[in-house]
């Protein structure tokens, strides 16, 4: 055996390698073995070719090339897909001189490669290289074709196709094509005898207001004139309004206007009011088609800025309030309201912007959630309602200080609390998207957050919209915004959308910005080359970040516009890039067709879209009233081990701030009125049930002294589970 060390290599400067071997000898001669050459081994960093990322078509061939870095002993190569090794398959080798070739790709290829070299010294990782496998469009098979579109003479029927076999993936080609083809036809006229016999003179009786939705659709139409003939047929003194290309209105003559409402008992608040029913009746309604009544004629509301005002007559039974897809609701409990008194309650989000008023500089608050107001003034209720508000904060870290304002007379805010702690004036129960407040005074309220650091989020949502250019017919504007995650705030986009004809080109997608200065840019990419054009200098635009953070409710928006260089190419693919420098990136693609005839849009709704916004009584609440009634009776009483309306509040997860229902007259109540509005969305019982349940267990734990009135508990609770278990209907039934 020999020692050698590095020293004795790197001095050697002879001929060749430094080299060993080993001599034997004896009386008999001398033998020697073979050399053994020593070497200092070593790993160089750089590849001599790192693998390029390419994009293929599905089934095509792919080659990565990798040539390691020169070292000794030579570097061994193994190949990692998305950081996991990648093996040898009948569609993948990884042993051709170092490449990585696969025969057919598929989706599931796509990803990032690496080629990983090493040795007994070290290992080395190439530059990462991406692999896109994508999908050209291909078009589905032609429908049959329409009916002809006219009751009588001459019309058009038409057939369709989509780009759905396959659909376009991954940066894939649009369908080339028309995806509409239309064709003439007649239809034959039986005769009308209200256009032969003209001298009928009209009379007014009816009166109808019907908004499409974005985007206008034949099929649609011809759905309306199908269902709904006497809206489109002659009719005594009628009177047609257009009050633009979204709407028409058929006029009611004063003698037939009916309050939709139901009619106030004497006792009714406020009292000597005139009602102001301005904004109350939803514009765009197909109400007339569902009620015989209507509310007084409106005054047809500016269509950027639709009302935002719901009202409803509760009484004793109680009810809900609900602004439509605005995410604000009110639930006034049953009870509440005295018996043979009823009240006229009403709810408003405010338009105006008066965050000034409403924001402390010095805490450098944000608008988190609309402004809502709650009314009468001189409301007076025995217990608090349920008044549930979204908001736009990500509440998941403790980044924020979330606070509940209030209005004043004076017009001045004030703090009412804040979310964690506790308070016996109100009680706020916040979640991911939305805030549930118990309160006890009318008045308009808010929520507002101070960032307690860097790593603050607040959610946006991202929607692109696009329509023709009025100006140029080959141009076409595509429209980004960014707003608050709230669907109040969302609202104006979708108003002022409507206004203007655009499309909703993308579902809605939701970004978290982060409270660190630092700006929100949006790029336009992939627009095709050779057959679009765009505007110079609009490619990447800018919004700072005091726009974003600070745009209180109101969206943000910025536009690009793309030119086509012939009239047949009638296809827009393309992809948006919104990111907040040094954050999170949202991807919003676009596939649509310019031609309005061919438009395949997605659907989206405004407040106008909705006619429930008041339900009074049983069908306001998930819980049958009877099964209320026995919850409070059972949990409102203390037995040995305490109060039992803490074990309920406990397992229903609203175990904090307790000292807030220990006020109130009926704690099980309040408790049960917060979870209805937790669960006015999903109207399951479970979650309920399943707490009672528990309850039943812990109980039937107890020590023995108390056996007796455990058991009596348990039963029931084990009772009011069951029957929480029956069908709506059941419990309905019982209740009636």
């Amino acid at each position: 055996m020999i020692n050698v060390s590095r020293q004795q290599v790197e001095d050697f400067h002879g001929p060749e390698d430094y080299w060993c071997l080993c001599v034997a000898w004896s009386h008999l001669g001398t033998s020697k073995s073979r050399k053994a050459t020593v070497r200092i081994a070593y790993l160089r960093k750089n590849f001599e070719q790192d693998p390029q990322g390419r994009e293929v078509p599905i089934k095509g061939m792919i080659v990565l090339h990798c040539r390691p870095p020169e070292g000794v002993p030579v570097a061994e190569v193994e190949w990692l897909k998305n950081e996991e090794p990648v093996g040898s398959d009948g569609n993948i080798d990884t042993r051709a001189d170092h490449n990585l070739i696969i025969q057919k790709a598929r989706l599931s290829d796509s990803g990032n490669y690496t080629c990983l070299a090493s040795n007994i010294v070290a290992k080395r990782r190439s530059l990462t290289a991406t692999v896109v496998v994508f999908v050209n469009g291909g078009w589905s098979l032609w429908t049959d074709w329409s009916a002809c579109n006219v009751r009588c003479g001459r019309g058009v029927q038409k057939r369709s196709r989509t780009c759905t076999n396959p659909a376009p993936l991954n940066g894939g080609t649009f369908c080339e094509g028309m995806s509409v083809q239309k064709s003439t036809c007649n239809a034959l006229c039986p005769g009308n005898p209200l256009l032969i016999n003209s001298s009928q003179q009209p009379d007014l009786t009816v009166s109808r207001t019907y908004t499409s939705p974005i985007c206008f659709q034949d099929s649609m139409d011809k759905e309306l004139i199908s269902q709904e003939p006497s809206l489109f047929d002659p009719l005594p003194d009628l009177k047609v309004k257009v009050h633009s290309s979204f709407m028409v209105s058929l006029g009611v003559s004063e003698r037939g206007a009916e309050y939709h409402i139901q009619k106030a008992h004497p006792q009714t608040f406020p009292r000597g009011l005139a009602p102001d029913y301005s904004g109350v009746g939803l514009e765009g309604t197909l109400r007339g088609r569902r009620e015989k009544t209507l509310l007084g004629p409106l005054a047809p509301s500016t269509p950027s800025m639709p009302p935002l005002r719901t009202a409803g007559v509760f009484g004793h039974a109680g009810g809900r309030l609900v602004v439509p897809n605005t995410g604000v609701s009110l639930l006034v409990p049953h009870g509440g309201i005295a018996v043979d008194t009823t009240w006229e309650m009403y709810m408003v989000i405010n338009q105006e912007d008066s965050s000034s008023s409403t924001l402390s500089e010095e805490r450098q608050e944000v608008l988190l959630s609309p402004e809502v107001t709650y009314g009468p003034l001189g409301l007076d209720l025995s217990c608090p309602v349920a008044m549930t508000i979204a908001h736009c904060a990500e509440v998941a870290a403790d980044n924020w200080s979330i606070r509940l304002k209030r209005q004043t007379r004076d017009n001045k805010w004030e703090e009412v609390m804040s979310v964690e702690e506790e308070s016996t004036s109100c009680y706020c129960l916040l979640e991911a998207q939305c805030c549930h407040l118990l309160l006890e005074h009318p008045g308009r309220y808010a929520l507002v957050g101070e960032p307690l650091s860097q790593e603050a989020v607040k959610r946006l949502r991202l929607a692109v919209f696009g329509s023709a250019d009025n100006t140029n017919p080959l141009g076409y504007s595509l429209r980004v915004y960014c707003v608050d995650d709230t669907p109040y705030a969302f609202q104006e986009v979708a108003s002022a959308e409507r206004v203007k004809g655009g499309c909703l080109l993308e579902e809605p997608k939701t970004l978290l910005f982060r409270g660190n200065s630092l700006s929100l840019q949006l790029s336009i990419q992939d627009v095709p080359q050779f057959l679009w054009s765009i505007k110079p200098f609009t490619t990447c635009q800018e919004f700072s970040f005091s726009q974003v953070w600070a745009s209180n409710q109101h969206p943000l928006q910025c536009a690009f516009s793309l030119e086509r260089y012939s009239p047949a190419s009638s296809q827009l693919s393309c992809k948006i890039s919104v990111r907040q420098v040094k954050g999170q990136e949202q991807i919003l693609q676009v596939y649509t067709s310019v031609v309005e005839s061919e438009k395949e849009v997605v659907p989206f709704f405004t407040q106008s879209d909705c006619t429930i916004t008041s339900q009074m009584g049983s069908r306001a609440f998930k819980i049958p009233l009877s099964i209320r009634q026995r919850i409070c009776a059972t949990f409102d009483t203390a037995n040995a081990k305490g109060k039992d309306w803490q074990l309920l509040a406990q397992k229903l997860c609203i175990d904090r701030n307790l000292c807030y229902f220990a006020r109130q007259e009926s704690p099980s109540a309040v408790i049960l009125s917060l979870w209805e509005a937790q669960h006015q969305d999903t109207g399951d019982l479970d979650s309920l049930a399943s707490a009672l349940e528990e309850i039943g267990k812990v109980h039937s734990t107890h020590s023995t002294s108390n056996k007796t009135s455990t058991q009596t508990t348990t039963g029931t609770t084990t009772r009011t589970t069951a029957t929480l278990g029956r069908s709506t209907e059941e419990l309905d039934a019982e209740f009636t």
